[in-house]
């Protein structure tokens, strides 16, 4: 499936949701994994737990939206680990939890909500990194009628339009309320039901997903016709209040020592008509950070130094350029670094904390990291990595595609995205982390930042980049105090 030619921003997103599992399948699933945990002791009236609404922990299906790369795998499977091992001092009969990775092949299967057994009451649907809560989940669902359509969730809302949401209600976007996946977010049984006769009904348009907890609020809200997101406290993101059902493990994390940063070769794209305005912010901010660097334009000028790849500049994609930088990596001086990152002129990064980040990945599973898209995921089409928050591969994932016959079109193709299409025809999964930014700080809300720690953020339009990376981005006293070795030293899952 080719790209479309002209500039993304101006296409809506649609997000491609799939009623795709068999309920045999994931009653299979369920099973196999419950038998590998542990065996259930108590039950919940021994426990004092009111059975308001009747609604048991067999009622549940856990959805951790999990990745096949190896880290998050392992850490998405002890999420499940520990829902089982807390659910089986509550009842006899525990939960089914699903790792969505496990659930598909297909390459949408992170935009998907599942068809599930019907005799279930809640989805509750969490990332890997989400931390539960069992018995205070339990009882916060129960106050909810199963009976009824329930989208539940903590909510964030825009403080301004923005070009990530296509400018939705702009004129107050503070209206429209989405889910924080970190918070974990719960569909009853009935609104799954509805959603699942309507996309049988309905045919999706092939299109972006670019933020999906936005697009799936506007898929169930459906123009008014929908339930709209339920704000529950007891879904947090911080541990600060004791009622919490939930809580976001949100620090960065580290597997060992720090990749060095000789190990990291960072690839600025850029342009003659740029060398004068954005060059200077790219050295002034994070440049300094990084041991390896080369600017690549369509201009060599010797004082900043600037490589020409005999690559004409192009307005919109910047594919040929791309393609040129992968070559130049692979076959010429830096044939013993093990990273490449490849980031836009207008692009702010912190590699100290990319240097931790990539700590968690192995050498020998391809990796190709950074923000994930979506093209035409409903109708067989492939993830991405938006170019603008960066994008991070291994020596091993360039190497599979530079022995591919998988190529540019046209020098002017979306880079980023003819990079997801080959990479999802070699089967090299892309890997997803929040912690890229394709947008601006304003670009999202402040709740949703407030858990992170961010590694990059994109464009200088209308805001001051170097406060912009003061602000977000620069090492802080907790960074500096990263030793650069931790013999022995695991991140605990």
């Amino acid at each position: 499936m080719r790209p479309p030619a002209r500039r993304r921003r101006r296409r809506r997103a649609l997000p491609a949701l799939l009623s795709l599992l068999s309920c045999s399948l994931a009653f299979a699933l369920a099973s196999k994994d419950i038998k590998k945990v542990v065996t259930p002791s108590k039950n919940l009236e021994k426990n004092g737990m009111s059975r308001k609404n009747d609604i048991d922990l067999k009622g549940i299906v856990f959805v951790i939206q999990s990745q096949s790369n190896s880290f998050h795998a392992k850490r998405a499977e002890e999420l499940r680990k520990s829902i089982l091992e807390q659910a089986a001092d509550l009842t006899q009969e525990l939960p089914r939890v699903l790792l969505l990775h496990e659930l598909s092949e297909q390459e949408g299967a992170w935009t998907i909500l599942p068809l599930l057994p019907q005799n279930s009451s809640w989805i509750f649907f969490c990332e890997e990194e989400t931390r539960i809560q069992v018995p205070e989940l339990l009882e916060t669902l129960r106050r909810y009628d199963p009976s009824k359509d329930w989208f539940l969730g903590k909510a964030l809302h825009d403080e301004e339009s923005t070009i990530i949401h296509h400018y939705a209600f702009s004129e107050n976007p503070t209206v429209f309320k989405y889910p924080d996946f970190a918070a974990g977010w719960a569909l009853s049984i009935p609104l799954v039901n509805k959603l699942t006769k309507r996309l049988k009904s309905e045919s999706l348009r092939s299109d972006f997903t670019i933020d999906l907890k936005h697009e799936i609020a506007l898929y169930i809200w459906d123009k008014g016709d929908g339930p709209p997101l339920t704000p529950v406290p007891e879904l947090c993101t911080d541990s600060v209040d004791a009622h919490c059902a939930t809580t976001f493990h949100s620090f960065l994390p580290l597997c060992g020592n720090p990749v060095k940063k000789e190990d990291i070769f960072v690839a600025v794209k850029t342009c003659k008509k740029f060398h004068s305005e954005r060059i200077p912010i790219v050295k002034q901010t994070w440049a300094g950070q990084a041991a390896l660097i080369e600017y690549y334009s369509d201009h060599a000028e010797s004082s900043i130094p600037t490589v020409d790849l005999g690559v004409p500049n192009t307005d919109r994609g910047h594919c040929g350029k791309t393609f040129a930088i992968l070559e130049r990596f692979f076959n010429q001086s830096h044939d013993k670094v093990a990273w490449l990152v490849i980031v836009d002129d207008d692009t702010l990064i912190s590699i100290s904390r990319l240097r931790r980040l990539l700590s968690c990945y192995e050498s020998g599973e391809p990796v190709f990291l950074g923000e994930r898209y979506g093209y035409g995921l409903g109708t067989g089409g492939y993830s991405y990595i938006t170019g603008g928050g960066g994008m991070v591969f291994n020596r091993e994932a360039i190497r599979r595609l530079l022995t591919s016959k998988c190529r540019c079109y046209s020098n002017d193709a979306p880079d980023d995205m003819v990079l997801g299409m080959c990479f999802s025809g070699l089967g090299v999964p892309v890997t997803h982390s929040p912690l890229f930014h394709q947008a601006r700080p304003v670009d999202y809300p402040e709740d949703y930042l407030s858990h992170q720690v961010p590694i990059s953020f994109h464009k200088h339009w209308n805001i001051d980049p170097v406060k912009v990376y003061v602000t977000w981005l620069a090492p802080s006293e907790e960074d500096k105090s990263w030793p650069e070795t931790q013999e022995g030293f695991k991140e605990e899952l």
